[in-house]
C-alpha cells in the first residue's frame, strides 16, 4: 500500500470517528478535513510531568542510599507521585487527541476537550468568513511548520483564532476553497 493512499484511508477514517463524536446537523453536510493543534502542545505537561518524578525519585533516592529507616515511606511516596503523573498525562493527552478543528462544507467547528468530562464547541458558518490570514512565528513554528490561524468574520466581533496548526497554508487555503464552493451553490452548501 502507498504511502499516499495509506494517508487517504486514515484521514476517512478520523472523519467517520470525528462524525460519531460530533453533531453535524443534515445529510447534506460533509466533512472536508478535520485536523488537530500540532504535538508540540503537549510540551508543559511532559515539562510539568518530569518535575513530578524528580519530586518523587529524589527522597526515595535520599532514603536508599543513606539506608534510611523511612525508606518505605519514600517509596509509598513514589509510587503516588507516578500515578498522578500518569493520570496528569493521560488527561493531558486526551485534552489533545480530542481537540479538534473540524471544516465541514457548511462550517468551522472548534471543539476543545479539557481533561476528561468538559467539552467546548463552537461553529462558525463559512458564509460568515470575511477572510483567512495565517501565521508562522518562532525557530519551532519554522522547523516543525506550524502556526497560527486567524479568521476574520463578517460580523467584526474579532478574529477566530486556530493556534498551533500544522501545516496553516493547507487549511487556510480548503477554508478558502470551502468559502467559496459555499458562496457559488449557496442553496446547496446553506445550513438548515
Amino acid at each position: 500500500m502507498s504511502n499516499l493512499s495509506y494517508n487517504v484511508l486514515m484521514q476517512e477514517h478520523k472523519r467517520e470517528r470525528v462524525k460519531k463524536r460530533i453533531s453535524i446537523t443534515g445529510d447534506d453536510e460533509q466533512i472536508v478535513t478535520v485536523t488537530r493543534q500540532f504535538p508540540v502542545v503537549l510540551r508543559r505537561p511532559l515539562i510539568f510531568g518530569l518535575l513530578i518524578v524528580i519530586l518523587g525519585i529524589t527522597p526515595w533516592t535520599l532514603a536508599y542510599g543513606l539506608g534510611a529507616s523511612w525508606l518505605p515511606i519514600a517509596l509509598i511516596w513514589m509510587l503516588i507521585c507516578l500515578v498522578f503523573l500518569f493520570i496528569y498525562w493521560v488527561r493531558s493527552w486526551v485534552g489533545w487527541h480530542y481537540s479538534v478543528y473540524v471544516l465541514t462544507n457548511q462550517r468551522i467547528m472548534i471543539v476543545k476537550q479539557s481533561g476528561f468530562f468538559s467539552r467546548e464547541v463552537a461553529d462558525l458558518a463559512l458564509h460568515n468568513i470575511q477572510n483567512v490570514n495565517y501565521a508562522i512565528k518562532g525557530i519551532q513554528g519554522a522547523m516543525f511548520g506550524f502556526g497560527t490561524l486567524r479568521i476574520d468574520t463578517l460580523s467584526g466581533s474579532g478574529a477566530l483564532r486556530l493556534k498551533y496548526v500544522y501545516k496553516p497554508a493547507r487549511l487556510q487555503k480548503q477554508i478558502m476553497d470551502a468559502v467559496h464552493n459555499n458562496t457559488k451553490n449557496p442553496k446547496k452548501s446553506s445550513t438548515k
